[in-house]
């Protein structure tokens, strides 16, 4: 596919992801736009070759020079290439887009607010995971019961500099023998934060089965003031780490995994 008929295909996704979650976007030239001052953003992923990779940059005050923008990248699997695409899309809103939804409203539907008391000034949303594989059960479990921004905390500290807004991705899951642990911030893959992940005690089964999540950390000011056309919305409480609701993002982790079925 030429790098125009992608653009449109992940677009269209981008549209059709965004309504899943309950938000209207529409195509405008170069960006998806959404409701008040948020936008997607897609750029051409390096060195594509057909792999479906995707690289989308949710911007959350459109038109604001000092406005964050956070970039992820995604990948999905199908048969045709514009089937890769839309599934890579798919596995980006279900755990990113979600996430970032979350923080512009709120409501607790989307992620779990809390202020890691490792990460002293930071506030963390935390989104859905998405969760594939054979035999996923026991990750999305371990998963359901285990806050692992803590155990990433120490690691993570020393790319916390500069922007109040950071993009947290981690990636973990393998088999036994032949894992897989990757944390990246703001793109970058973290050695030691991915080190950390490698080491807790997930399980690790006999089949192949992995798990993407996202986190977006803050300062108090980096998300401040709401973007206009927003009305302020009232906080969602925190009080700290604690175990996930089995209705809450335990429930949003089986239906990620049925969406990447």
């Amino acid at each position: 596919m030429r790098p125009q008929e992608r653009l449109v295909v992940i677009q269209r996704s981008v549209v059709q992801e965004m309504a899943r979650l309950g938000q209207d976007f529409t195509v405008e030239g170069s960006v998806v736009r959404g409701p008040g001052t948020t936008a997607v953003a897609v750029r051409e992923h390096p060195g594509q070759d057909g792999a479906g990779h995707v690289d989308l940059g949710f911007v959350l005050r459109l038109g604001r020079a000092d406005a964050p923008v956070v970039w992820d990248c995604a990948a999905g699997l199908g048969q045709t290439e514009e089937e890769k695409l839309a599934n890579a899309v798919r596995m980006w809103a279900t755990t990113t887009a979600a996430t970032l939804v979350e923080v512009q409203e709120r409501r607790g539907e989307h992620g779990d607010h809390y202020e890691p008391r490792e990460l002293p000034g930071w506030q963390a949303v935390q989104g859905p995971a998405a969760v594939f594989g054979f035999g996923n059960e026991r990750l999305a479990q371990w998963l359901s019961e285990h806050q692992v921004l803590p155990a990433l905390a120490p690691a993570l500290l020393p790319a916390l500099s500069g922007p109040p807004v950071h993009g947290v991705k981690l990636f973990l899951g393998g088999k036994a023998g032949d894992d897989v642990a990757e944390v990246r911030v703001d793109g970058e893959v973290s050695e030691a934060a991915s080190a950390a992940l490698r080491a807790l005690d997930w399980p690790r089964g006999e089949r192949l089965c992995w798990a993407r999540l996202f986190i977006l950390l803050s300062t108090a000011e980096g998300l401040s003031p709401a973007a206009p056309g927003h009305a302020e919305a009232a906080p969602v409480p925190v009080t700290g780490p604690a175990r996930v609701r089995p209705r809450g993002l335990l429930s949003r982790w089986r239906q990620a995994r049925r969406a990447g079925q």
